[in-house]
């Protein structure tokens, strides 16, 4: 008896889906919108995310030793850094390499390198660069290093400046831009998503309209709840998969054409392979976005108001 009726009502939502062809066209329309838009906004974020990483790996704190620093005691800093819970990675330039490094940013600058060649040595001490995992994580590395007291203002400090102070400002405002980003793209998925059901539950809501006297004759004979509500949902779960494959159609020639626009735009990440790399991942959150949406609003619309 189970099987039976659910059988019925996959056969009545096929019924009604392929019967009330217009309004099922204009509620199919509504969500591939719907949905093509959900699609950009996973694109979007993954320009973002790409976009503030390589802001964040150019962000870093900066540790300068004087020329007299002994390596073994840069080492040891270095290993009490690495232990810090908030540190990503520590990365160690020595006295040879900054001064290689100097070399080759001035290597057209003829003044500058004919007078560090008159200095017959190298002026420059090594550091060390510290990455945090998170840019909310500078300050709190900043106040380990204020903390090494004998290392900055002893008899013999080895330590000549660090530049957090300095870099302070930009990774405050990197912060504040990463989680503003964060935020502004949830409430902006939060809204459509509000929207999208608003719309598909009014024009679910014109195609029960114009079955409400085979309703009102199914209650009458006694038809459950659930049963007459049951094939308003496959309805709706099936504008939810045409709706699905519609989007991922219309996403393919958008990310072909915005492609080499975003990788030279932002750099670092073309839309229409990270489409392809990500197809499976990209089509399950579609196709379940739009199953969940038609069935939401199917039953929303139904029980407002059939009042079942």
């Amino acid at each position: 008896m189970l099987w039976t009726n659910i059988k019925r009502i996959l056969r009545s939502g096929f019924v009604n889906f392929w019967r009330n062809r217009v309004v099922s066209l204009t509620s199919v329309l509504i969500m591939t919108v719907t949905l093509f838009t959900l699609g950009l906004i996973i694109f979007a974020g993954s320009l973002l995310d790409s976009s503030l990483e390589q802001i964040k790996n150019k962000v870093d704190v900066n540790i300068y030793f004087n020329v007299n620093a002994k390596e073994e005691d840069i080492f040891k800093l270095k290993n009490s850094v690495e232990n810090l819970p908030e540190v990503a990675k520590v990365n160690y330039i020595s006295r040879d390499q900054a001064l290689a490094n100097f070399r080759e940013r001035h290597k057209n600058d003829y003044l500058t390198i004919q007078a560090l060649d008159e200095l017959g040595e190298n002026p420059l001490g090594a550091s060390l660069g510290v990455k945090a995992k998170e840019t909310s994580q500078y300050g709190s590395i900043a106040k380990f290093l204020d903390g090494q007291t004998e290392l900055s203002q002893g008899k013999n400090p080895i330590i000549d400046k660090i530049n957090y102070e300095q870099n302070k400002i930009a990774i405050e405002k990197l912060t504040n831009i990463i989680n503003g980003a964060k935020k502004l793209g949830f409430v902006s998925t939060l809204f459509l998503i509000l929207v999208s059901i608003i719309i598909t539950f009014n024009t679910i809501r014109l195609a029960i309209y114009t079955v409400r006297e085979e309703i009102a004759v199914m209650r009458l004979v006694g038809a459950s709840n659930r049963y007459i509500r049951g094939p308003f949902i496959v309805e709706g779960i099936m504008y939810g998969i045409f709706s699905a494959i519609l989007a991922l159609i219309l996403l393919y020639p958008t990310t072909i054409w915005l492609g080499s626009m975003s990788e030279n735009f932002f750099g670092g990440i073309n839309l229409f392979d990270y489409y392809i790399n990500n197809f499976t991942q990209i089509f399950l959150i579609i196709l379940s976005s739009g199953i969940i949406l038609g069935a939401v609003s199917s039953f929303l619309a139904v029980r407002r108001y059939l009042r079942v």
